[in-house]
């Protein structure tokens, strides 16, 4: 699989529409891609364990995608040979009253994975240049009314690129996924979740009433995607209407960038491998 086909480009105009959410390359057979997700759930967990032992860079994983793309299960999925000792996923929903009483990036920080970690964010402060915008919430988080300028997005892409150079220069790797679901597939699992008794509970009214934005929210992401994605915390855009493709597409390219990253297991000196010959040795004779 070439991961280079759902990188969006640096400095590069990103148009949704142009880009198809049913594309599965080479794979025509579901159990084929499930084969080679397996297969590198099994190479994860060793790279993983690499990181963890060092204890000098930490990953970002950053999701975000329309309601029924598959976030959730994509994290479940690709993640599940994790140890959960090396892992943390978090989760953003609206802000509390406590969080809105900081600036955006505040909640973020205290998220952030530690080094030897692989940190999992479940929709992000990607959240602010979206639905913030759609929604026209931005009033709503205590800025001082003389900030709020008809160039506040442009500055709020500015201030993620800048908070995403500087995790980066400090030993975070980043890759940010959208799961490019069409429309049509949305309303497709939208039904499901009504039909089927055992997915009601996945179910709000609150999903048709974001449905109604989609165009609005198609354009936010295409300029949130097209000003953020950058060499140093590229975006990749992944078709998510085959969900079986979708999850094999995100676990090769968390693959291939763990597979760059300068992480090895500590090396020890020769007077510590003396002792471990001692300590064998002692434990033998026990």
């Amino acid at each position: 699989m070439d991961v280079s086909y759902f990188i969006a480009k640096p400095n590069s105009i990103v148009e949704l529409t142009k880009i198809k959410s049913d594309y599965t390359g080479d794979y025509k057979s579901k159990s084929d891609a499930k084969a080679d997700l397996k297969k590198n759930i099994k190479k994860m967990s060793g790279l993983q364990d690499k990181l963890y032992a060092e204890d000098k860079y930490s990953l970002l994983l950053i999701f975000q995608a329309m309601d029924a793309a598959g976030k959730d299960g994509t994290i479940k999925h690709v993640m599940s040979g994790l140890n959960p000792q090396g892992t943390q996923v978090f989760s953003f929903k609206q802000p509390s009253a406590e969080e809105l009483n900081h600036d955006y990036l505040w909640r973020i920080n205290r998220c952030l994975p530690e080094r030897g970690r692989i940190g999992i964010f479940n929709r992000s402060y990607y959240e602010e240049v979206l639905v913030v915008r759609v929604h026209n919430l931005v009033d709503k988080e205590k800025i001082p009314k003389e900030l709020i300028t008809d160039k506040i997005w442009q500055q709020r892409f500015r201030e993620i690129n800048d908070f995403e150079k500087h995790l980066y220069e400090n030993g975070t790797v980043i890759l940010k996924f959208f799961l490019h679901i069409s429309k049509e597939e949305q309303k497709n699992r939208f039904l499901q979740r009504i039909e089927k008794k055992s997915k009601n509970w996945k179910f709000s009214e609150a999903d048709l009433k974001e449905r109604k934005f989609w165009d609005e929210y198609q354009k936010c992401y295409q300029e949130a995607i097209s000003e953020t994605s950058k060499k140093h915390a590229p975006w990749y855009i992944i078709p998510a209407d085959k969900k079986w493709f979708m999850r094999l597409a995100v676990s090769q390219i968390i693959i291939e960038t763990m597979e760059k990253m300068p992480v090895n297991y500590p090396q020890l000196s020769k007077d510590q491998e003396k002792k471990l010959a001692i300590y064998k040795q002692a434990l033998e004779n026990e």
